[in-house]
């Protein structure tokens, strides 16, 4: 179930997770080599056109030029249309690696908190990385690299160009910074309240009877609108904060490319550049400067992706991946308890403390006591979810934690407070969610709980599907 196994921290997990799809990224960092080097294809044609063909009136040269421009913006075409599905596999593959860690991280961490409905979802954080990965805004990573290579290019046409581009250049990159800076809280506040506000509405839709049968309805709506207008306040700070960066980038790049061509115009009628750089300069202006504009526009996927990594580092150190534990005879249902001590997580005062006991085959032992007494303390710890703090509790003389957790659920039944069912058929649930169920051992189980002829008067039998609520 993992890919990926616990290295000590979640952010050495996440590296390792991503190292193993390097050659990918590799691979589009290559293409983004190609790609960006066939962007240089319309200022050196416009270049050509000014300085080659007008002077030179020939129309063999316009077509072979045109002939050439044509298959190089093809080519660039076809590597940037490939360099987008790698990228989008290098995320999959990043998401696939990493699905089976996070979601018995989630497990474990919902088992052992003390409100389950508060662990946040992590599945949807992994989901903000790979749509990053698929975004535009990541093929930007790559291609800001190369706005330095074209504004020295712009350079290379006339000094004084060159430090127009490399001033404009720098004041954008700034507003960049500035954005992150400005941005990063909001973004963050309102992460989080829709986070709380998803999670108030789960806990309410999950408890939708008992919700109505108390008339807690209206209160419950008002703690969740008082949560989504709180994530409204900071959604709409965020947008008006980067709404203005956002538009004041886009402006002052257009005011750079039409200075651009201003100064160069003025240069050209100083007979110091051709009018082939003059345009050359102004379109090179534009391809240097589309990366940063493209960044700012969707920097709200950059920076749910760096809010999700940095959950998933935070969920993964916190809950480690159990070594492999060798495989044991079946147990003959010896169990016993020796100066068991237990403690609920999160608490500092112990449940049960000190209690002995030997259950043999074949025998029964009831547990009674008032509500907090430890008795479902107790059954957590017989199902190995939750561990002693002291003492020891044995399955034929073999500790609990040195069975796998999912052959230890097969050994131990176990009937919760509330009694829960899954999407899914009557079949499915009496096999335990498999996805290949065994029929005659579902059979077999359904007639040992005498429920095999209450299965079969069902509509579809075994087959009847059944919803999370209990109905069909």
């Amino acid at each position: 179930m993992n890919d990926v196994v616990s290295t000590g921290t979640g952010r050495d997990e996440l590296r390792a997770a991503r190292s193993q799809s390097k050659g990918l990224f590799w691979a589009a960092a290559l293409f983004s080599v190609f790609v960006n080097l066939l962007m240089l294809t319309g200022p050196l044609f416009m270049l050509q056109i000014y300085d080659r063909v007008l002077g030179s009136r020939s129309e063999e040269t316009l077509l072979a030029l045109f002939i050439l421009m044509a298959f190089l913006f093809a080519t660039m075409g076809v590597l940037d249309y490939l360099r987008g599905r790698i990228l989008t596999r290098f995320g999959l593959a990043i998401q696939a690696r990493l699905e089976g860690r996070v979601f018995a991280a989630i497990m474990t961490k919902a088992a052992l908190a003390a409100n389950p409905n508060k662990v946040a979802n992590a599945m949807r954080d992994l989901d903000a990385v790979q749509r990053f990965t698929a975004s535009p805004v990541f093929t930007a990573v790559f291609d800001i690299a190369w706005t330095p290579v074209f504004l020295a290019g712009i350079l290379v046409f006339h000094p004084w160009l060159g430090v127009l581009a490399l001033v404009g250049g720098g004041l954008l990159i700034a507003l960049t910074i500035l954005n992150q800076i400005v941005t990063k809280t909001p973004a963050q506040q309102a992460y989080q309240a829709t986070a709380q506000a998803d999670r108030l509405s789960g806990q309410l839709k999950a408890e939708a009877e008992m919700v109505t049968a108390l008339g807690l309805r209206e209160a419950g709506f008002e703690r969740w609108l008082a949560h989504r207008q709180d994530a409204a306040k900071h959604t709409l700070l965020y947008s008006d904060r980067a709404g203005w960066f956002t538009t004041a980038i886009k402006a002052f790049r257009m005011f750079l490319q039409s200075a651009m061509l201003g100064l160069a115009a003025y240069l050209v009628l100083q007979n110091q550049v051709t009018a082939g750089a003059m345009i050359a300069s102004s379109i090179l202006m534009g391809r240097a400067l589309a990366p940063v504009e493209l960044m700012v526009g969707q920097w709200s996927v950059l920076q749910q992706a760096r809010q999700g990594w940095r959950n998933l580092a935070t969920l993964l150190d916190t809950t480690h991946v159990p070594p492999p534990r060798m495989a044991l005879p079946r147990p003959k249902a010896v169990l016993t308890a020796e100066k068991l001590t237990l403690v609920a997580p999160g608490q500092s005062r112990a449940a049960l403390k000190m209690i002995s006991f030997k259950v043999e085959p074949g025998q029964a032992m009831g547990v009674i006591g008032p509500s907090g007494a430890g008795k479902s303390t107790l059954a957590r710890a017989l199902t190995g979810v939750w561990k002693p703090a002291g003492g020891t509790l044995r399955l034929d003389g073999v500790a609990l934690d040195q069975y796998d957790p999912a052959v230890l659920g097969r050994y131990v039944g176990y009937l919760p407070q509330r009694v829960q069912l899954f999407d899914g058929t009557i079949r499915e649930n009496i096999a335990g969610l498999a996805t290949n169920p065994d029929d005659a051992a579902v059979a077999k189980a359904a007639r040992t709980a005498d429920a095999h002829q209450m299965i079969l008067r069902l509509p579809d039998g075994y087959d009847t599907p059944v919803s999370t609520g209990g109905g069909l």
